[in-house]
């Protein structure tokens, strides 16, 4: 059998393009006169598909609308005003007219869009760890930077307590101490044994949260957990909607049993910094921001240059050395990601 053929990028781009002129095309074909609308009403977005949208009602039903050509943008999360068809058309039963201000937007980089919005109104992201595969707090590092470039309060979590062992113990005590001194929150949990399950969901509670860490950290373990009928709610949205499979890389919005909700969206449990400056990279240390602007030189690249801030800081004792060696790997991969100049330079 011949091997296929891989796809260039721009062929890739083309053929999006494509669909989503099939979708809006599609989208257009439906459309009601005013007086085959009822009145605005508040409703919230639980998932986008294109030109289309599911809306949750104030009364907790789902309704798939089209979006109005004048809504720039519209994500999972957010507060709109639509209104309701006098009759579905095609499975579609209403509009989006307005889009409320967002008090949060969560992105991610993305190469042929830029900087990419997913989520809005999140209130907390939760930074999953674990005691295996491996515990690596450099990895929380990055997704602090990421979670502090948004403005929304980050949680440290580590899943899989039940593996902690004398051996594995203190090192893992010790890195999260860190995190502890300079003000984030850290919960311990374990899916298997259900320790600290309540803690967490009290946190999760009247707060809108989205999961994020590596794979393997038990991310969605912890999701099927906290909401059992997840898998249930999954296959409703790909019967509905039509799409199938492609529903698990689209962002959607669930409630939990004892309050709160979660936005689930794999595109953004796993992201990277390579379209950040770095600047924004030292912002994202928020115990190095009495020490920036201090260095001698005002093109300091904070490795081996004379007169850096946060290396005698760090050599001081009054920011932690393991996390100013973290800052400098992090730079360090920015220099060596050519994505990074592509997407800053553009």
């Amino acid at each position: 059998m011949a091997k296929a053929k891989k796809l260039t990028k721009g062929q890739v781009r083309r053929i999006k393009a494509n669909q989503a002129k099939k979708l809006k095309n599609k989208a257009e074909k439906i459309h009601w006169q005013d007086d085959e609308l009822g009145e605005a009403q508040p409703g919230t977005v639980i998932s986008r598909f294109g030109q289309h949208a599911d809306v949750e009602a104030d009364n907790g039903k789902i309704f798939r609308c089209n979006i109005r050509r004048s809504i720039d943008s519209l994500i999972c999360g957010d507060k709109v005003l639509w209104r309701q068809g006098k009759e579905t058309q095609h499975s579609i039963s209403g509009v989006i007219e307005a889009v409320h201000e967002r008090t949060s937007v969560l992105s991610r980089p993305d190469v042929y869009d830029g900087v990419r919005p997913i989520a809005a109104n999140i209130s907390q992201i939760l930074i999953v760890s674990s005691v295996l595969p491996a515990f690596n707090s450099d990895i929380i590092d990055r997704y602090l930077v990421a979670a502090e470039q948004t403005g929304i309060k980050p949680l440290i979590v580590l899943n899989k307590t039940d593996l902690l062992t004398p051996s594995n113990t203190t090192e893992i005590e010790q890195q999260l101490d860190i995190y502890r001194a300079i003000g984030y929150q850290v919960i311990y949990v374990s899916n298997l044994s259900q320790a600290g399950i309540d803690e967490l969901k009290a946190q999760l509670k009247d707060n809108i949260s989205i999961f994020v860490g590596q794979s393997g950290v038990g991310k969605s373990t912890l999701t099927n957990s906290l909401i059992p009928d997840l898998s249930v709610y999954t296959q409703e949205v790909s019967e509905n909607s039509g799409l199938g499979q492609h529903t698990t890389t689209v962002a959607r919005l669930y409630h939990f049993a004892e309050g709160g909700e979660l936005i689930d969206s794999p595109g953004i449990r796993e992201f990277g910094l390579w379209h950040l400056t770095p600047e924004q990279v030292a912002h994202g240390f928020i115990e190095f921001a009495d020490y920036l602007g201090c260095c001698k030189f005002r093109d300091c690249k904070h490795q081996n240059d004379p007169g850096c801030a946060l290396i005698a800081a760090g050599q001081a004792n009054e920011i932690h050395p393991k996390r100013l060696a973290s800052f400098q790997r992090i730079l360090n991969s920015l220099n060596e990601n050519t994505l990074t100049s592509r997407f800053n330079n553009s």
